[in-house]
């Protein structure tokens, strides 16, 4: 099999038909329309979701709470997985994200204080819980926020 000799599926490729051209192309005098009614005008046909004048289907659902736009996404980790980072080495988004502790770091990202943290490390992230910056700060590290 190679490339050059592919072809589509036969069927699968139809040469678009020029209706409204008279009898002779065989599909004359209303062009495959029909002969009456809203959907044979130019311009015809109805919006979508429009069910004939009938309450439509999106308005007759109820529509429950929002979706706020101005919320951030921060991504939670524990402190306790700052320990695979080296004593003194500084810990930022760029490099919890190298060491595949979060995968996608989205708007931000916050340390919380569960577990514990046997590393001296100065790590600058979004936000920390207040407990994480007791223990990076107790083992004489900094937390900087961003």
């Amino acid at each position: 099999m190679n490339l050059s000799q592919l072809k589509p599926s036969p069927g699968s490729k139809t040469e678009s038909f020029r209706v409204g051209r008279g009898h002779g192309s065989g599909n004359g005098k209303f062009a495959g329309r029909g002969r009456d009614g809203q959907n044979s005008r130019s311009g015809g046909g109805v919006r979508p979701g429009f069910e004939g004048g009938q309450m439509p289907l999106y308005r007759r659902l109820p529509k429950r709470g929002f979706k706020n736009r101005n919320s951030k996404e921060i991504v939670d980790i524990d402190i306790s997985l700052l320990n695979r980072f080296e004593d003194g080495e500084t810990v930022t988004v760029e490099a919890i994200t190298q060491k595949g502790i979060v995968k996608n770091p989205r708007d931000g990202i916050k340390i919380l204080g569960t577990g514990e943290l046997t590393k001296k490390v100065n790590v600058s992230v979004n936000a920390f819980s207040k407990s994480a910056k007791e223990k990076i700060e107790a083992l004489g590290g900094k937390a900087e926020v961003i």
